[in-house]
């Protein structure tokens, strides 16, 4: 195939051109500035907002998958929140309008949402899967600006349904965490909070935390290039959801027995500042499970967050 990643720089992206090459796709990224990336991928510039010549590599495209967005990983600002809007809206968007003047358009688009998109679980006693899931914005005893990352996940996949594609199927991947060995991933920083003693529970540890393993998701995200009958929403996270304390005290374990000094509240978000970053990533509950892919038939080859933290943390070793 040849498949189009708007926004493939980022670690997601690195995660699944690697896949994608691997098994001999043709890949081209989309991003606002060049650079060099794996041995058989292409770089094409784009703004993320306007259609350009980048627009004919849409035309005769396998797919397209939409991976832009301004990084979560900042401080929640006013500034900030409205930039994650704006980029992610505008970015599918034109996406959307380079899919609908192609002659020859990708016969499936696969657009990056959010597992954020759902309610805080703290008080559910079940897990959010496509079918039952509450979409969160209306919970009480949250603080208010998280509903507005609700609202950016809501009108991210509006953006995608709202442009007229009769000849291309839609996808709407609501994603978790991703964790891979690469520098700079989540997985980077967890580990990192773990070596210096601090990876311990935040707030009493009860929040879930949904993840997904790297290979697990360049696999679910072939899977569904491949399967006509998906559209619509869709969870990229393992189902094996777990809370925050747990996440921790299993990856403390698999890198070698570190202890991890517990955070209240007010310590999260004062370490989450000094990391310009936000505690909501920390602080809200995110137990969702992947329904329909289960339904699907879609094995996952690391189910269990014991299995993927020990699996995780061996290339991190064999690679540093």
């Amino acid at each position: 195939m040849k498949v189009v990643i708007p926004g493939g720089t980022g670690h997601v992206g690195a995660v699944l051109r690697r896949a994608l090459v691997a098994q001999g796709h043709e890949v081209v990224v989309l991003s606002r500035s060049p650079r060099t990336l794996e041995d058989g991928v292409r770089h094409v510039v784009w703004d993320g907002q306007t259609l350009g010549a980048w627009s004919d590599e849409v035309d005769g495209a396998d797919a397209v998958v939409n991976l832009a967005g301004r990084s979560v990983s900042c401080r929640y600002t006013d500034e900030h929140l409205r930039e994650m809007m704006d980029s992610r809206v505008r970015s599918t968007r034109v996406v959307g309008e380079a899919v609908m003047k192609a002659e020859c358009p990708p016969r499936v688009w696969l657009q990056m949402s959010t597992a954020t998109i759902y309610a805080d679980a703290t008080h559910r006693t079940t897990a959010h899967d496509e079918a039952t899931g509450e979409i969160g914005g209306d919970e009480p005893d949250v603080p208010l600006y998280w509903e507005y990352s609700v609202r950016i996940a809501r009108h991210w996949e509006a953006a995608q349904a709202e442009a007229d594609l009769p000849h291309t199927r839609r996808v709407a991947v609501r994603t978790a965490m991703v964790m891979s060995p690469d520098r700079g991933s989540v997985l980077d920083y967890l580990l990192w909070l773990a070596r210096l003693g601090l990876g311990g529970a935040v707030a009493g540890g009860r929040q879930h935390v949904s993840w997904i393993h790297g290979d697990d998701f360049a696999r679910a995200v072939l899977f569904l290039l491949e399967r006509d009958d998906l559209e619509g929403p869709v969870n990229l996270a393992a189902p094996d959801p777990v809370p925050q304390r747990e996440l921790m005290r299993t990856l403390r374990r698999a890198w070698g027995r570190r202890p991890g000094l517990p955070a209240t509240r007010w310590m999260a978000g004062l370490g989450a500042w000094a990391l310009r970053s936000d505690p909501e990533l920390l602080l809200k509950s995110r137990r969702v499970v992947p329904g329909r892919l289960l339904e699907a038939g879609f094995v996952f080859e690391h189910p269990t967050w014991d299995g993927a933290a020990a699996d995780l943390v061996a290339r991190v070793r064999a690679d540093r």
